[in-house]
């Protein structure tokens, strides 16, 4: 029996050479990011990723454990392993998809393979695709291969296809049951300590590619599979109750209740543009970049720019629900997966359709996307327009270009009795950067794709303004432009914990704005869920349910931002900036470490904040 036992060393060695394998690509892909990492750090990631490999291993050895205790106490003395072979190859071919997919999300998103990932592609495949399409297909199939054929080839060498039982006790065969079964227990829990293995386990680096590197990335999908179904314990918890909530408190009480009037009336419609990844380092004003949003840079200088505003996250959902809804990113989660707590948030539409204004909501995706349905159904918005409105379909992976979007809110916008509210969430300057016509910059890359598709939206913004020029209703408008969130592109800015990740441009325009203030700029750091307080504070409409927003036009409000990712956060504020992981429980990011003080401050604030916005997520 002792010696049948060298078929689950075998077992384990198999599994961890493969996924050696797998984490030597990742980094061999990643080689641009750890080419001035020392090699002995680089390596030192092999020996930090044991523990989640073990335990990942662990899971997988689990049917042929039942399986080795069944034959043990059946009395067979060979059995023949084929069907494990076929296990293996099965094993071998997801966990080889799991890793190309991780990838290609790693390089645009900076974080490792999720549950989110996995439910967008069952949820909207068609979307998922689309997101995909600027995969580099040929490194893709390459590496998919490759970890197959590795796979097959060390399984074949290394697994055993035949186990023999020796002669022994019935009495050993039954003690031997309970230690397999508790040794397999305890290498999925990562040992006897009083905490589960986790993630921070594999963490060891200031370089957070060497550390993402050594979480085992099925693991990593397990894990988040299994905390995307709890919505019950907060797993930020830096301090009491009382503590946290009194750091918020101070962050959002202004010193005085005040607003700068930068309206001709209290009562002007109000068109909301939510741009697709247009973040600020695109436009030549905040991003010095040359030639690719023109006309945008043009209406700042006709407009009044808050050129300090940061996006609540790195993706569309969260941007949505911190723009309309004024709520804070939760880090790892989402609001967006639970329709039940989206429905009691408050939405900008509400207060304003209360107040006699006409709602209406443009996208020209699909608006079940991400529960974005839910939300815009359940806010009253009088009126939905997304893909399944047009009669032309456009041939945008991901839906309607945005032309077609801009002209139609504008048919619809002429009908419209006055006030009105309409909101439009566009979508071309999305993967894979598809455009209706020749692309500004080319096509060599998704830099040129990118700053193509941008430009593209750019123009169709000037077109719908000129066209809108021509309306009875245009001199009573207010138009505001944000992004939904930050992008790695232009500037390649891979690191996701770093503040400039999140920079976007929030611009008021229109001839409704005072002339003294057109072409101003307000510097104060502000956030994206702080644009509901500050339009409602400009129609002298109270805002007590947008608890998370605050008016920017408030010369009182105290300047600050707080922006999250997969279990890391940030804060800023007009002095400094701190980005801190929750896993490795290390700061990633401080733009003034000598000020050891502000340090501290700062990174209370983001504790305490994410905390409190977690809270009130588990009670809604």
């Amino acid at each position: 029996m002792f010696k049948s036992l060298l078929f689950f060393i075998r077992y384990f060695l198999f599994w961890q050479l493969f996924f050696f394998v797998d984490r030597l690509i990742f980094l061999l892909i990643n080689s641009k990011k750890i080419a001035t990492i020392p090699f002995s750090e680089i390596a030192a990631t092999f020996y930090h990723a044991i523990p989640l490999d073990l335990s990942m291993t662990a899971y997988i050895v689990v049917v042929p454990v039942l399986s080795y205790m069944y034959w043990l106490l059946n009395g067979r003395k060979i059995i023949e392993l084929q069907w494990l072979s076929v296990y293996n190859k099965v094993l071998i071919v997801l966990f080889s998809i799991i890793s190309v997919v991780n990838f290609n999300i790693y390089r645009e998103w900076g974080s490792k393979i999720n549950a989110k990932a996995v439910g967008f592609a069952i949820s909207t495949p068609n979307e998922a695709l689309a997101s995909s399409a600027s995969s580099p297909i040929a490194l893709t199939i390459s590496m998919f291969a490759m970890l197959v054929v590795l796979g097959f080839v060390i399984q074949h060498r290394v697994v055993q296809r035949k186990l023999t039982f020796e002669a022994v006790s019935i009495w050993l065969r039954l003690l031997a049951v309970p230690v397999l079964f508790a040794g397999t227990f305890l290498l999925v829990r990562g040992g006897l300590g009083g905490s589960p293995i986790n993630q921070s386990m594999a963490y060891f680096s200031k370089e957070q590619v060497l550390n993402h590197a050594a979480v085992n990335t099925g693991w990593n999908l397990l894990s988040s599979a299994l905390a995307a179904r709890k919505a019950s314990s907060n797993p930020y918890l830096y301090f009491n109750s009382q503590q946290a909530g009194k750091y918020v408190k101070d962050l959002h009480t202004p010193a005085k209740d005040s607003t700068i009037h930068i309206l001709k009336t209290d009562r002007p419609n109000v068109v909301l543009f939510i741009i697709e990844s247009f973040t600020a380092d695109l436009t030549k004003t905040l991003g010095n970049e040359e030639d690719i949003t023109p006309n945008f840079d043009t209406l700042i200088n006709k407009g009044v720019l808050f050129s300090k505003i940061y996006s609540s996250g790195s993706r569309t959902d969260k941007g949505l629900m911190a723009t309309l809804a004024g709520f804070p990113t939760l880090a790892a989660g989402s609001i967006v997966k639970w329709p039940d707590k989206l429905q009691k948030l408050p939405g900008l539409s509400q207060p304003l359709f209360k107040n006699g204004y006409n709602t209406s909501f443009f996208y020209g995706g699909e608006s079940e996307f991400d529960n974005y349905k839910a939300f815009i159904l359940s806010h009253d918005y009088q009126k939905l327009v997304d893909r399944n409105d047009f009669k032309v379909k456009g041939k945008s992976p991901w839906g309607q270009f945005d032309e077609d979007v801009f002209k139609r809110q504008l048919t619809d916008l002429n009908r419209e009795k006055q006030p009105f509210f309409s909101t439009t969430l566009t979508l071309t300057n999305h993967e894979p950067y598809v455009l209706p016509g020749k692309p500004r910059f080319g096509s060599a890359d998704n830099k040129a794709k990118f700053k193509s598709t941008a430009y593209y939206t750019d123009s169709c913004i000037n077109a719908f303004l000129n066209t809108a020029r021509k309306q009875a209703w245009y001199k009573n408008t207010l138009f505001v432009f944000i992004a939904d969130h930050g992008h790695v592109l232009p500037k390649d800015r891979v690191d996701v914990f770093v503040p400039e990740r999140y920079h976007i441009p929030l611009l008021f325009y229109g001839d409704v704005i005072k002339d003294e203030f057109r072409g101003k700029k307000f510097t104060n750091v502000g956030s994206q869920a702080d644009v509901a307080a500050t339009i409602l504070g400009q129609l002298n409409i109270p805002a007590p349910e947008f608890i998370w927003s605050k008016n920017l036009l408030n010369p009182y409000t105290r300047p600050f931002a707080f922006f999250s990712w997969d279990n890391g956060m940030g804060f800023l504020n007009n002095k400094q900036c701190v980005t801190f992981d929750n896993v490795g429980k290390m700061v990633l990011y401080n733009s003034n470490p000598k000020d050891k003080g502000g340090t501290a401050h700062v990174l209370n604030d983001a504790k305490a904040y994410l905390q409190t916005v977690y809270q009130q997520f588990i009670e809604l």
